[in-house]
């Protein structure tokens, strides 16, 4: 039998082989193979993660807070400011009937003197107001607390203690005692903030040493401390004055203005002090 060449059966065995492997797949119809050159570079760029993240979270964006509203002004009860402009309409008469001249302010009775004189303006406009709380109930103003009662302060820096119940009207919005357990300048801080508490139509009560003398006295207030001007306007009388034949005789003043360091310094001393006494919100008209 005659045999095959050994190159014949090489040749065959390569021919099975490449046979039997398997066909490479062909390319995708319309595979722009310039694309995905591109594709895989952009692949291979860095990105921001922290942007991914937010662009794919199921997380909702945090809504930006509402600002509050703006709180409306408490509406004025028309009652309590007329009651108060009556009383400064009363003490600007008063000031120009006496023409800046001094007044007797020596006996009990004289009005000129500095209590008097604020309680005689009270008096003088009280008729046509009411507590709402208590209608029935004439309206009146405390004395000042007794010395033995104002003790270990010096008298002057507060009134006695009656209940609207009785007729008074007045609240304390504000005090200053002078602590000595402070120093000098804590108590005089809070005998400035004390005084920015200051509100139209205020009565202040102090026992005081300043270049007008030492001892009690009574202001009204005629308008709210101004900021700008860190001063406060007042009326009153006796605060100015002086003896005449052995008697006491005081000024009538009004819109006299000063800074709240003027009148801290005047009660910001051992045993001495103030009160700010302000009309209650319930002032209503009497019924006529």
């Amino acid at each position: 039998m005659n045999r095959q060449p050994g190159w014949i059966s090489i040749a065959t065995l390569i021919l099975a082989a490449l046979f039997l492997l398997p066909a490479p797949k062909a390319a995708a119809a319309g595979t722009d193979e310039t694309e995905l050159e591109i594709e895989e570079i952009i692949l291979e760029d860095t990105v921001d993660e922290d942007w991914l993240s937010a662009l794919f979270s199921d997380e909702e964006d945090a809504a930006e807070p509402e600002a509050e509203p703006e709180a409306e002004p408490e509406a004025e009860n028309p009652a309590r400011t007329a009651f108060i402009d009556d009383i400064i309409a009363r003490g600007k008469k008063e000031f120009e009937k006496t023409r800046g001249k001094l007044q007797r302010a020596q006996y009990k009775e004289d009005i000129y003197i500095c209590k008097n004189f604020t309680v005689y303006l009270f008096r003088s406009t009280r008729d046509g107001y009411r507590m709402a709380e208590y209608p029935d109930v004439k309206l009146k103003i405390p004395d000042n607390l007794p010395s033995a009662q104002c003790r270990p302060y010096a008298y002057g820096y507060a009134w006695k203690e009656i209940p609207a119940s009785e007729g008074n009207p007045f609240e304390i919005a504000a005090q200053f005692l002078y602590d000595t357990n402070l120093t000098k300048d804590e108590n005089m801080e809070k005998a400035l903030e004390f005084m920015r508490q200051v509100r139209r139509g205020d009565f202040f009560q102090m026992t005081a040493e300043y270049s007008h003398g030492s001892g009690a006295h009574s202001a009204i207030m005629i308008a709210d401390y101004d900021p700008e001007t860190d001063t406060v306007r007042w009326m009153d009388s006796n605060m100015v004055g002086g003896k005449i034949n052995g008697e006491r005789y005081g000024k009538v003043q009004f819109d006299e203005s000063e800074s709240i360091e003027w009148w801290a310094d005047a009660f910001c001393k051992k045993k001495r002090g103030a009160t700010i006494y302000r009309l209650r919100d319930d002032i209503i008209f009497a019924e006529k």
